[in-house]
Parts: structure tokens; C-alpha cells; sequence
């Protein structure tokens, strides 16, 4: 909860800054006002935004895959999230919603076709674990904020230039550039240092490190071939999910949405030898492909 105010917190101020620019202490008010409205948008409205925006289904409780998800709920001691298939070819998933009573896991089509079912169930894992560790309500809330932002950016190109605008023409060219990127920084440190948290608590949940290892493996190579075009339309949704959906990078990168699969895959591996005896298989339900 604390981490989601102070990202709503540093969101606004760069609103609050950007309004400044744009024209001065009227501008500045305006901004704020804004940020105020998006603040409570994001909070209760960006996880449907999001899901509609990739064209999520909801699955009813008799698909496969909502039995898997529900087997793996209980394992992880959290509410029962609703769950959406997407159509998409690119294998991938997330998870959304403001806190655990209130979220959702959605995967696409290609995931289910594409990969095992010991794969498909470390990758809800994951997903679970993002919504257990409340990540979800940072991801949502920095989607929304980067796209405002860049749209506020825009906004600046044909207003900037008024006349109690504080910065002048260079200024304003610098907000343009620098308010996005900022934000874009933001989103992209607060998804990478959760992933790997995400990996190991999945594993957890899951009983069995090397399922999401693999999957994270398949995932990747699956992505550089087959493209996201719905992500690629929403690059600020990014961050969301499991393996960048607009091709993952080869290593750590301040521009990379998420850290090197590689490293990823490694730390699973470390932790399938520190803790060989203390995870435990799980019966998964069997998710039928299509």
C-alpha cells in the first residue's frame, strides 16, 4: 500500500511540474487537478482499462484453466481471481487488480496452445505471486501514469508556448522529453526489482522452480518471433507482463521493462538447489490445449 502512494505521489509531482512549465501557477493548479482525477481512475478503474484494452474474456469456472488457477489460489492461500483468456498468439500472461479481493490473471491463447501444463502452471504461479505480493496495484497504477503523462507531454507541444509559461521554449522541449522518460524510469525499476521476487514465490506456489524456468524460456524465444500488437500499440502496459511482449532484451538493461530471462532462470535454478526438500510438487488440474 505504502509503495502505491509514494508512485502516485511521484507521478503528481511530475503532473504538478509539468503544469508549471505549461503556465506557471494556473497551470500548475490545472495539472494538479488532473493527477488528483487519475489518481482515483487508476485506482479503481486501470485493471478493467487494461483488460479491455487486450480484449480479455472471462473464463467461467468450468474451463480448465480457471480450475487450474483456483487449485493454485488455495495453494497460495489467496481469494479466487477472475480469470480471462486473451486472444493473442504471442504466449504470454499478467495479473491486474487493485489488491488480492479484487484481481484478475488473464493468458493468451498462445500460452495455452503453446506450452505444457507444468509450464502454464508456474506462469499463473507467477502471477499469483504478483497479486500476493500487491504488486499489481503498482503496475496498474504506473501504466496509467506513464501513458497520462506522455499524453500530457503531447499536450504541452500546442499549449506551451503561452505566455506565463515559466520555462520558455527550451524548457518546454526538455518537459517533453524528460516528464515520459521520467515516468517510463519509474514503471521500469518498480518491474524489474518485483520479477524476481515473483519467480520465487511462483515457484512456491507452484512446487516446482524449473516449470517456471522453462515457461520463462519457451515465452521468450516464442516472443521474438511472433509479435504483440496490442502491446506494441500500449507500450506502456509492457511492464505487466510475465516476458516483455515487445521482445524481451538479452541482458539487464536501465531501458529493459524486465530483467534478463537468463538471470531469471538461473536464480530459479539456485533456488531448486537451496530448497530441494522443502518444495513440494502440487497436483495441478490439467488445462486442455486448443
Amino acid at each position: 500500500m505504502m509503495k502505491s502512494f509514494i508512485l502516485m505521489a511521484v507521478m503528481t509531482a511530475l503532473f504538478a511540474f509539468a503544469g508549471v512549465a505549461m503556465g506557471g501557477l494556473e497551470g500548475m493548479i490545472v495539472a494538479l487537478l488532473f493527477a488528483v482525477g487519475m489518481n482515483a481512475f487508476a485506482w479503481y478503474n486501470s485493471d478493467q482499462m487494461v483488460l479491455r484494452m487486450y480484449k480479455a474474456a472471462p473464463l467461467p469456472s468450468s474451463n480448465p484453466l480457471h480450475k487450474m488457477v483456483a487449485q493454485l489460489a488455495q495453494n497460495a492461500n489467496l481469494p479466487m481471481p477472475k480469470v480471462y483468456e486473451i486472444p493473442n498468439e504471442q504466449p504470454n500472461a499478467f495479473a491486474t487488480g487493485r489488491n488480492p479481493e479484487n484481481s484478475a490473471v488473464a493468458a493468451t491463447t498462445g500460452l495455452l496452445s503453446r506450452l505444457s501444463k507444468d509450464e502454464i502452471a508456474a506462469v499463473m504461479a507467477h502471477e499469483l505471486a504478483h497479486i500476493k505480493n500487491r504488486d499489481t496495484t503498482i503496475m496498474v497504477v504506473a501504466a496509467t501514469f506513464a501513458g497520462a503523462i506522455s499524453m500530457l507531454a503531447n499536450f504541452m507541444m500546442f499549449f506551451g508556448n503561452r505566455r506565463n509559461n515559466q520555462m520558455g521554449f527550451l524548457g518546454i522541449l526538455a518537459m517533453i522529453i524528460l516528464a515520459p522518460l521520467a515516468a517510463s524510469l519509474i514503471q521500469m525499476a518498480i518491474s524489474r526489482s518485483r520479477e524476481y521476487e515473483a519467480d520465487r514465490v511462483g515457484a512456491e506456489i507452484c512446487g516446482n522452480p524449473m516449470w517456471l524456468a522453462s515457461a520463462l524460456k519457451r515465452i521468450e524465444g516464442f516472443a521474438k518471433k511472433i509479435d504483440n500488437h496490442s502491446a506494441e500499440r500500449n507500450p506502456s502496459t509492457a511492464h505487466m507482463f510475465i516476458i516483455n511482449p515487445l521482445h524481451a532484451h538479452k541482458h539487464d538493461r536501465l531501458f529493459s521493462t524486465h530483467p534478463s530471462t537468463t538471470n531469471r532462470i538461473n536464480a530459479l535454478r539456485k533456488l531448486k538447489n537451496s530448497s530441494r526438500n522443502s518444495i513440494q510438487k502440487t497436483n495441478i488440474p490439467k488445462v486442455r490445449k486448443n
